[in-house]
């Protein structure tokens, strides 16, 4: 029994608590992604992303999660968690052609690194 019940339970608290990238993506990011409002790059416009993605998945996500140019920092929603957000922004540069796979644990340590450098550099 245990051994059902607690794989079970792992898989309902992890969904619930961290939402995948497209999720994220249509809660939070559509407001201005899916239109292009206030200069945000539209989803699955090529042209729109492709600076960006060469900036890099690192670069991008943690300059995009502390608010670059018109976004809000965390996309305007204050309980978002950088893994949500690194999923979204996955998500809406791979709408766009890159081929980004989800951050592991040294990529995400390096995404909130250059989030607190930021953070300190506006101090």
């Amino acid at each position: 029994m245990q051994r059902v019940l607690l794989p079970l339970l792992w898989a309902l608290f992890s969904t619930a608590t961290w939402a995948d990238g497209e999720t994220t993506y249509n809660q939070v990011c559509a407001v201005c992604h899916a239109q292009g409002l206030a200069g945000a790059p539209k989803a699955g416009e090529p042209k729109a992303w492709s600076k960006l993605i060469k900036e890099g998945q690192i670069n991008l996500t943690a300059d995009g999660y502390a608010g670059v140019r018109a976004m809000p920092a965390k996309g305007g929603k204050p309980e978002l968690s950088v893994p949500e957000f690194a999923e979204a922004v996955v998500h809406m540069a791979n709408l766009a052609g890159a081929n980004w796979k989800t951050p592991d644990e040294a990529s995400l340590k390096k995404i909130e690194q250059r989030i607190a450098k930021r953070a300190q550099a506006k101090k």
